[in-house]
């Protein structure tokens, strides 16, 4: 299941790169009248520093306040009369635009989107707005969440040197530090047409698409290269542990071990192991701690590709009048009885089909396409290698995944958070 004629999907996507060092893919597909576009910038709060820590999720939002040529909000008026609509998400790696539109709003949308990469209104006024809407945000989803809080408090402390370390919504203090001369200097350099890539799948043709991009976008003058990140995280030798007590109803733990970034040879045999570990009510974590032992009335874990190397997270939330410590055991338990070898051919089997059936759903519309050719062209190198990628799914052994998860699930790789539960007032 190697190929694009495995999958029975023609992907003839054309690249192309402008003078400026803007690249372009474009894909064809007529199925409806309709097209996918996304931008995605080379930039994420990988790229950040101290003192303006959330300072590219705060940039995803100032991107829908006005340009040089259109007004506030004018972009979503237009989107939306062309009968589409438009989003963005900002990750530790990246920050991507995109727009699901109508074929005959092509021109509408590069004439948009070329003019906040050129003029991108930035304003006192726009900045504390979208200040204020980003600390909210932070506060809704990690310092009132128990799970965002956890997940927070492990990376901050799993990583020493890495800019994992600090968080994509980024820390209050330094939301309040960021000024309009830091917003000026961050768009002028990340912003850049030759750090983005565009993808354009869909009721388009392909050699009418690459002229209007040239006409948009050829007179945006390029930059000088953001300076590159280093990953200088040193070697964990030690377990770590943060005890944190807040406001809860149960007691959870979340683990995380130090893992390879997805250029990593093991990364896709951690991936299936991910798939036999939680994916399903019949998955080792979930049959465990749920079904069997009945310690736990939640079980998860979380495995994403990264350009450096993040963690591979597990998740636990203790059933009511259970013993919360008896929850990292009964995790331990599960991983140990991989890394010795006690993996069946029907779990491997079973893994490998829901990779596969993953990456085939998201091949199947336009926006699935755009987002998977855009991934795989900034963090592989080249957007055919999501068919390669299937060829060494299928190739995994249970050697394979035993080999990856002795040498991620070793007891000096981990962090551990426990949650304590504080009554409210």
């Amino acid at each position: 299941m190697s190929s694009a004629a495995d999958l029975k999907i023609d992907l003839d996507v054309q690249r192309h790169v402008l003078g400026n060092g803007l690249t372009i893919l474009v894909a064809e597909n007529h199925a409806a009248p309709t097209f996918c576009y996304m931008t995605w910038f080379k930039v994420g709060s990988r790229n950040e520093r101290p003192g303006i820590t959330g300072i590219s999720h705060l940039f995803e939002h100032m991107m829908f306040n006005g340009s040089g040529r259109f007004g506030p909000k004018v972009f979503d008026r237009l989107i939306e009369s062309n009968g589409g609509y438009s989003n963005g998400s900002t990750s530790y790696d990246f920050t991507n635009y995109h727009e699901e539109v109508a074929s005959e709003g092509l021109e509408t949308v590069l004439d948009l989107e070329s003019d906040r990469m050129r003029s991108l209104l930035l304003t006192p006024e726009n900045l504390e707005q979208e200040r204020s809407i980003v600390k909210e945000e932070r506060r809704l989803r990690t310092d009132n969440s128990t799970e965002g809080t956890m997940f927070e408090l492990l990376m901050a402390n799993a990583f020493i040197a890495s800019p994992y370390r600090w968080p994509v919504v980024g820390w209050e203090p330094d939301l309040n530090n960021i000024s309009l001369p830091d917003c000026l200097d961050y768009f002028r350099t990340y912003y850049a047409p030759n750090n983005a890539l565009v993808v354009i799948v869909g009721d388009v043709e392909t050699g009418r698409t690459i002229e209007l991009m040239e006409k948009y976008f050829g007179g945006i003058p390029s930059q000088a290269p953001p300076r590159a990140v280093v990953d200088a995280e040193p070697i964990q030798k030690g377990e770590k542990r943060i005890a944190h007590r807040m406001v809860a109803e149960l007691p959870a733990v979340m683990v995380g071990y130090k893992a390879v970034p997805f250029s990593h040879e093991d990364f896709i045999a951690l991936d299936v192991a991910r798939c036999i570990l939680t994916e399903g009510d019949s998955s080792r974590l979930y049959r465990s701690l749920i079904y069997d032992k009945q310690i736990a009335n939640e079980a998860s874990v979380h495995f994403r590709p990264s350009l450096d190397p993040s963690l591979f997270l597990i998740y636990a939330q203790a059933r009511e009048e259970t013993d919360p410590a008896s929850l990292e055991p009964a995790i331990y338990d599960v991983l140990e009885r991989i890394i010795s070898g006690d993996i069946d051919e029907r779990e491997i089997r079973k893994a490998k089909n829901q990779i596969r059936v993953e990456t085939i759903k998201d091949l199947k519309d336009n926006s699935g396409r755009t987002e998977l050719l855009g991934a795989y062209e900034l963090m592989a190198g080249d957007w055919r290698r999501v068919f390669t990628t299937l060829a060494k799914v299928e190739a995994i052994t249970k050697e394979d995944v035993r080999r990856a998860a002795a040498a991620c699930f070793h007891p000096d790789r981990r962090t551990v958070v426990t949650l304590i539960p504080e009554a409210g007032e």
